[in-house]
């Protein structure tokens, strides 16, 4: 192989990965949207009762946060080449 295929085998991996933090980026987005309109368990017991998310709100937005960095991260090495 020479080191123009190399590049290229790089740069696709690089497409892909891309791709699947962006699928990973929607899907914490939309999880976000869900819980920020209601998408809560609720439990009772009696007289007394417990609601919660299945999710942590501030663990979606970490990684949101992390997966946006990324994503910039891959885009500028994709547009470097």
């Amino acid at each position: 192989m020479n080191g123009d295929n190399m590049t290229e085998e790089k740069k696709e991996r690089l497409k892909i990965e891309l791709e699947e933090k962006r699928e990973r980026y929607r899907l914490y987005i939309e999880r976000e949207k869900v819980m920020l309109t209601g998408g809560v368990q609720s439990y009772g017991i009696g007289s007394r009762n417990l609601s919660r998310y299945n999710t942590d709100l501030a663990q979606i937005r970490a990684a949101i946060k992390e997966l946006a960095a990324e994503i910039d991260e891959l885009e500028g090495l994709l547009a470097n080449e």
